[in-house]
């Protein structure tokens, strides 16, 4: 332990460094434009690997942006840890809203960063916390004190989808096999409050179009006689929701779960400041599903949101055009026994049911993903709960995140091996937003964290009947 923690000390300038340099490079695998520094990504994490000491590092096709793989067999009869990331990043705009260039990484202070905090699209969502793990196994490695098996997969598509992430762990399953599989791509409740994720919502996430007139007309000669489709688009999604913010599909709660009193009573219990949650968010009050609080709409109800919306003309200056055509992004955030496919099918079912007479509405499903619960009593869930003490100083509360890891499930369901969701980020470091950062001090405690679990995983496993 001494050995590694003079290691860490030593280099803990020069991980900061090489963070900084993937950060500069925009993998955003969304824009086709991108493409080549996707790949270059890649290229640069597989490299870190191969510096760290993994074998039989690979860059590996698939239908979409490549992964890296790699690998450190210590002992056969050790367990065998598999480490997911992605090295894709969102896009970063509106590119206006950045306080420094979004590619250009800078270190700035924070009132919930007084140690300073790493400003750079990806600096949190996932760059900085897959890297983590890529650290403290150069560490671990170093020191001759990595007590297991260690595979990474580190994915180029998370931000769209992990489209071909399944058919690639399927064509793959004997390389992948493990145990456990350990992500860092979520986050804490504070600094002073450790937590693991022990809940994520899964997600169904649809494009619909609404078409009006065969053209765009002069809204002065048509406007009062043609029906305009941005209109009846935004009286479409505004019936999404009823009064009391419950969604308004039919059949769309018939499968939610019914969360106990004491569970409940439970995810309550983390600290919370609803009037410092509105400053932060610059809001003057909250606005959810009557009849729960702030903890449990994001963490345990469903949830639908318009993500982008458009049509017309949105130029400089006036241009008095009635649109043909008005469009919205529309994701729905599920929760334990909601399928993606059916809200996907009862969605589409009531949006061109209710569509009125004058339109023609389009539906289409872009991606989804299964919602998804942790089991808290298995031997590598009390090995990352002690982690998070020893490293911490307290033990971290169980929590259910609001977000989508849809790969979750599907590492259930293929590799057979369950997740352990050890993020280090937190929910204000505006992670898919302009200013994305991530604490100094959550990249550091990340790395110190990552070998206790190492340890007391294998301890456990080697003590357990």
């Amino acid at each position: 332990m001494q050995a590694l923690d003079a290691y860490l000390q030593t280099h803990r300038e020069r991980f900061l460094s090489e963070l900084l340099d993937l950060l500069r490079i925009p993998s955003i695998s969304a824009d086709p434009k991108y493409t080549a520094d996707v790949r270059r990504m890649a290229e640069a994490t597989a490299e870190h690997l191969r510096q760290a000491g993994a074998d039989h590092v690979e860059v590996i096709a698939t239908n979409g942006h490549p992964i890296v793989y790699g690998e450190k067999q210590v002992d056969p009869l050790a367990p065998t840890v598999l480490v997911y990331g992605h090295y894709d990043v969102q896009p970063p705009d509106p590119l206006d809203l950045w306080e420094s260039p979004p590619f250009e990484p800078v270190i700035r202070k924070t009132d919930l960063h007084p140690q300073g905090a790493i400003f750079a699209r990806g600096a949190c969502d996932d760059k900085g916390q897959f890297f983590m793990h890529v650290k403290a196994f150069e560490a671990m490695l170093r020191t001759g004190t990595l007590p297991c098996n260690v595979k990474f997969m580190i994915e180029g598509e998370e931000e769209v989808g992990s489209k071909h992430l399944e058919a690639f762990c399927q064509q793959h399953r004997e390389k992948l096999a493990c145990d456990v599989v350990l992500i860092s791509d979520t986050s804490i409740i504070d600094n002073d409050t450790p937590s693991l994720t022990v809940g994520l919502r899964g997600l169904a996430y649809m494009e619909v179009e609404v078409t009006g007139p065969n053209r765009d007309l002069h809204s002065g000669v048509y406007g009062g006689a043609v029906a305009n489709p941005i209109n009846v688009l935004c009286q479409m999604i505004a019936s999404l929701h009823d009064q009391d913010g419950r969604i308004t599909i039919k059949g769309f709660y018939d499968d939610v779960e019914e969360v106990s009193p004491s569970e409940r009573a439970g995810l309550n219990a983390a600290p919370y400041d609803e009037k410092a949650y509105c400053e932060d968010l610059g809001v003057g009050a909250l606005y959810g599903e009557k009849g729960y609080t702030t903890l449990e709409r994001t963490g345990i109800r469903p949830s639908l949101d318009v993500n982008g919306i458009w049509g017309g003309y949105i130029g400089e200056g006036a241009k008095t055009v009635l649109p043909s055509k008005a469009f919205a992004k529309i994701s729905m955030r599920l929760v334990p026994h909601q399928k993606p496919d059916k809200i996907e099918r009862l969605f589409q079912e009531h949006f061109e049911s209710m569509a009125p007479p004058y339109v023609h509405v389009k539906v289409k499903a872009l991606h989804g993903g299964h919602p998804v619960v942790v089991p808290t009593d298995s031997v590598e869930y009390r090995a990352a709960e002690k982690a998070m003490e020893l490293a911490f100083g307290k033990k971290p509360l169980p929590q259910r995140g609001g977000g989508s890891i849809p790969i979750v499930a599907m590492f259930q369901q293929v590799l057979k091996a369950n997740s352990i969701l050890m993020g280090f980020g937190l929910d204000a470091d505006n992670i898919h937003s302009p200013n994305e950062h991530y604490g100094l001090f959550n990249f550091y405690k990340g790395i110190e964290t990552i070998p206790h679990f190492y340890w007391l995983y294998a301890e456990m496993k080697a003590a357990r009947p």
